[in-house]
């Protein structure tokens, strides 16, 4: 259950700026997860959680864990539930998304390896995606399509 509950953890900050063990324990909790603030606490500690400054709005959660440590199917059901459309212009790509989550979908499309996507750049609800030349552009959204579709 630790496990899980951990993993459910990093999953949760990926997608939402948490500020507070208060804010997280009730995240956690709208998932099923019976915790008191002791053991977010020390799920915090366990996970090496740190904060950093949000400019503008405070602070959040980050980990330092690697990309490994969320499963393949977190990244998949954050694409699905935030992606909103996709649209190529010459060597970039342009995603939209549900508000507020580009961050957490540019951290799935990093981790998809996709031959051509360089990186990623994402604000609240748009994200440029660059491709190393025109001809990967198609390539890289046919992946990224197929990967939504699985």
């Amino acid at each position: 259950m630790k496990n899980v509950r951990q993993k459910k953890i990093i999953e949760i900050i990926t997608m939402k700026d948490i500020e507070t063990q208060e804010e997280l324990r009730d995240e956690l909790q709208s998932f099923g997860f019976d915790v008191t603030q002791a053991t977010v606490s020390r799920d915090i500690r366990a996970l090496g959680l740190k904060k950093e400054s949000v400019p503008g709005k405070g602070q959040r959660y980050v980990s330092k864990i690697t990309s490994s440590a969320v499963s393949s199917d977190s990244y998949k059901s954050v694409l699905k539930a935030g992606i909103i459309s996709i649209e190529p212009a010459e060597n970039l790509i342009v995603v939209k998304t549900v508000a507020g989550v580009a961050m957490a979908v540019a951290a799935a499309l990093d981790n998809l390896e996709v031959e051509g996507l360089i990186g990623c750049i994402a604000g609240d609800d748009t994200i440029f995606l660059a491709v190393r030349s025109h001809t990967y552009t198609e390539s890289v959204i046919k992946a990224i399509r197929r990967k939504i579709d699985e």
